[in-house]
């Protein structure tokens, strides 16, 4: 696989291994990169799993097409990107390893070797020309690893950075970089944040295009969304707002006091709430979320005079890593004697900048009337900040004023290199003229969103008011993962190689993305315009204008029920859940009105 013109991909993806380290559960396997520089001498960075020699020395042959390397570049010695180094000089014997002096005292514990005659010792900051291509070596030590290095090439302004940036997941796995990578990083490199800290310091003298690490993805677009998390994982603040409840419960009396409790901070406003059973939870996965959220909650039952195992285990977790800058709450159970939430306080004792909630929920077995009252208080003091915004507040008042503002409407274009895809939005706004920035919003659930995220552009088709129903019904009732959107649509290419919709459109805006905000339920991409064209002077199409004109009128005799008020989906019962999503728009509650005032 071609990185660059120069670089080239040579590593591994491994589908047989359950348990990365030995502990973290890896459902979609693991990658072990390796990458070759081709110039007037030839670089290969790093090796790969011991599972894996043939195959990756069967790539390099490939890769290399006759030639033979001149050096081994070593970043970083755990045995996942290591173990091949001897079978490589076997076939390679006349290598020049290149790497740090530490690097070559651990050579020789595993493999009992100097390599004297066959080494290039490098310091911090030193460089390594290998013809056009200019290597720079930047010491990362603890990350998370005491001789772990990076290399940046000045040429194509890649930044090989050894075990930073990576994630769970083989390459050939589809998913979203941030969850994996997030439970990755905590899980694997967390404790180091003093040490990533360092290093982001250390490379931001370097213009980077591309991100080369030894796990999961190269990363080529939004790279300031990247190094952004980096910087917030490793400055242990919170990256989302929002409650963790992590919890046990023997006979479900903590279980039924953390469920009111999630309720009642529902109700109260809390932006997310997430809950957590620690006895049935992927730990990393527990850890990955206390580090997300700003606030965490800890229930729990007095267990032998101490607390039950599983939330022993998951503090220590957490200790270990530094966990710190958070606001937290107990919730403790205990039959005759209950102290957990003295126990868990003092295990936390050691963590930095902790601010603790003055309400303690104290069980004694079962839930009881005081219980109830301590939840409230607790819940109103994690919410407090947002009262004036809380979803309760919101129900009070006129959800329709909302819709006094201008919405227009648009067909958003993309295409991921494989197929093109459409989707109807009304989140389109210009936040910025100089330089001109356009933010887009779009639902996660969304098969565009994942497309956008990967190719990092999109056509924005503004729709006139001549467009029918059945462009709403094409482009925004159905998944394309599914079907092909432009089976029936006629269409024309911008210059950004996107479909552009010939008829039934005023305007077009072709846009790069440029950076990412994470909104929760929705991703907004601020992006710089590419291209702009006009098409006709007929009308934007509003939305005010869609519901009056456009949408047919619902037609149903079902009597209790709510209906989308953006495509006339009916959800059937008596009351529609706080957190419901439309299967078909995918827009929230705050789009349903009940059928009764239809």
């Amino acid at each position: 696989m071609k990185i660059t013109e120069d670089i080239i991909y040579v590593g591994v993806n491994d589908h047989n291994i359950d348990l990365f380290e030995g502990q973290y559960a890896v459902p979609n396997g693991m990658a072990y990169n390796s990458y070759i520089i081709l110039d007037e001498k030839i670089a290969v960075m790093d090796t790969v799993d011991t599972k894996f020699t043939h195959q990756w020395l069967d790539n390099l042959e490939e890769s290399l097409q006759g030639r033979k390397p001149d050096y081994l570049i070593i970043h970083h010695m755990e045995p996942d990107h290591s173990a091949n180094i001897i079978n490589f000089m076997k076939v390679y014997p006349e290598t020049v390893i290149v790497a740090n002096a530490k690097t070559f005292s651990m050579l020789e514990n595993f493999f009992s070797t100097s390599f004297e005659g066959k080494k290039m010792v490098v310091k911090n900051g030193e460089t390594l020309s290998l013809g056009k291509h200019q290597l720079t070596f930047t010491f990362a030590p603890m990350v998370h690893w005491p001789e772990v290095m990076v290399t940046y090439d000045s040429i194509d302004q890649v930044l090989f950075s050894a075990d930073a940036f990576g994630k769970f997941g083989a390459l050939d796995f589809e998913e979203e970089w941030e969850c994996e990578a997030r439970r990755y990083y905590f899980g694997v490199i967390g404790k180091y944040g003093m040490q990533v800290q360092a290093l982001l310091k250390s490379i931001s003298k370097f213009e980077i295009k591309m991100i080369c690490p030894l796990h999961g993805p190269v990363l080529k677009e939004n790279l300031p969304h990247y190094l952004g998390l980096y910087d917030t994982w490793s400055s242990y603040q919170a990256e989302s707002e929002g409650v963790m409840i992590a919890y046990t419960s023997v006979y479900g009396h903590t279980k039924k006091a953390v469920e009111l409790l999630a309720e009642k901070l529902r109700t109260n406003g809390c932006p997310k709430v997430v809950i957590c059973d620690l006895a049935r939870t992927d730990f990393a996965e527990a850890v990955e979320d206390a580090f997300k959220y700003n606030k965490l909650i800890l229930g729990t039952t007095t267990y032998n005079a101490d607390i039950f195992p599983f939330m022993k285990q998951f503090i220590e977790h957490l200790v270990e890593r530094n966990y710190q800058n958070r606001t937290i709450g107990f919730i403790e159970n205990g039959s005759w004697a209950p102290r957990a939430a003295i126990v868990m306080k003092e295990m936390l004792a050691s963590c930095k900048n902790m601010t603790w909630i003055d309400t303690v929920v104290s069980i004694m077995s079962a839930m009881k009337v005081e219980n109830t009252k301590q939840i409230d208080e607790m819940a109103k003091e994690l919410c407090i900040e947002y009262e004036d915004a809380s979803i309760g507040k919101v129900k009070s008042g006129d959800l329709s004023a909302l819709f006094k503002i201008g919405y227009g409407l648009y067909v958003v274009t993309c295409n991921d290199g494989k197929k093109d895809n459409g989707l109807i939005v009304n989140t389109v706004s210009q936040v910025t003229n100089s330089p001109n920035r356009i933010a887009v919003t779009i639902n996660k659930e969304s098969y565009s969103y994942h497309m956008i995220r990967q190719s990092g552009k999109l056509n924005i088709n503004c729709l006139s008011t001549e467009a029918p129903f059945s462009i709403f019904e094409n482009f925004g009732f159905q998944s394309g993962r599914n079907i092909n959107k432009f089976t029936d649509i006629s269409f024309y290419r911008s210059g950004n190689g996107l479909a552009v919709l010939s008829h039934y459109i005023n305007a077009l805006i072709s846009l790069k993305v440029e950076q990412y905000v994470d909104l929760d339920t929705h991703g907004m991409f601020i992006c710089s315009i590419t291209e702009l064209k006009s098409v006709s002077e007929k009308e934007t199409m509003t939305y005010t204008y869609y519901q009056n004109h456009v949408k047919p009128a619902v037609q149903t005799e079902v009597k209790k029920g709510f209906v989308c008020k953006i495509c006339g989906f009916i959800y059937e019962g008596d009351e529609l859940p706080e957190d419901f999503i439309c299967p078909i728009c995918k827009h929230g509650v705050a789009d349903f009105e009940p059928l009764d005032k239809k």
